[in-house]
């Protein structure tokens, strides 16, 4: 049951008593994920880290916080499908296009898109919730595809990260769905 009403008008309204279909799985709920414990944030390069917040393995999909305390990028690369992204703080855009991202702003990428983002030195780190379709193709200097990051990679590298900073790899089942 979520926090009691007080004065809303809805506050005598009786919740369903069905909420889940058969075979549904709970939703994922996660407080302050952008404020937590630093343990939760995944090494993405030497300049970004990744908090995972849902994972889908059989679509290849994953929604996380991503973040720079200070100076980052994620080197270039290519999305065969699209990804939507929220601006929690800081700055941050692509080398290729001619906007920056501050807090409050949405970005919608569509498929077909290659781009190297960069986070921007800021008195607050970037951080920015992602929601990625399907793989990365990791792009060399001449946009040639080198290799791929997909959700399997994804939940390789999250698993071990937690693993060794304590946590448990098993964490991160928690969050597929």
């Amino acid at each position: 049951m979520p926090e009691a009403a007080t004065t809303e008008f809805w506050k005598n309204l009786k919740p369903i008593t069905t909420v889940f279909q058969p075979n549904a799985l709970p939703e994922i709920y996660t407080p302050d994920v952008a404020n937590a414990d630093e343990r939760y944030f995944v090494p993405f390069t030497e300049t970004v880290s990744s908090r995972p917040l849902w994972i889908s393995p059989s679509q290849n999909k994953w929604c996380d916080v991503l973040m720079a305390k200070r100076a980052g990028l994620v080197n270039r690369h290519y999305h065969p499908h699209q990804v939507f992204a929220y601006t929690i703080s800081g700055k941050w855009g692509y080398l290729e296009h001619d906007w920056t991202a501050k807090a409050g702003d949405f970005v919608y990428e569509t498929a077909g898109e290659g781009h190297t983002l960069i986070a921007y030195e800021h008195e607050e780190p970037m951080r920015a919730i992602f929601i990625v379709e399907g793989p990365l193709i990791w792009l060399d200097e001449d946009g040639k595809s080198q290799d791929y990051f997909d959700v399997h990679k994804y939940i390789a590298m999250c698993k071990a990260h937690y693993e060794a900073v304590g946590l448990g790899a098993g964490m991160i089942d928690a969050m597929m769905r």
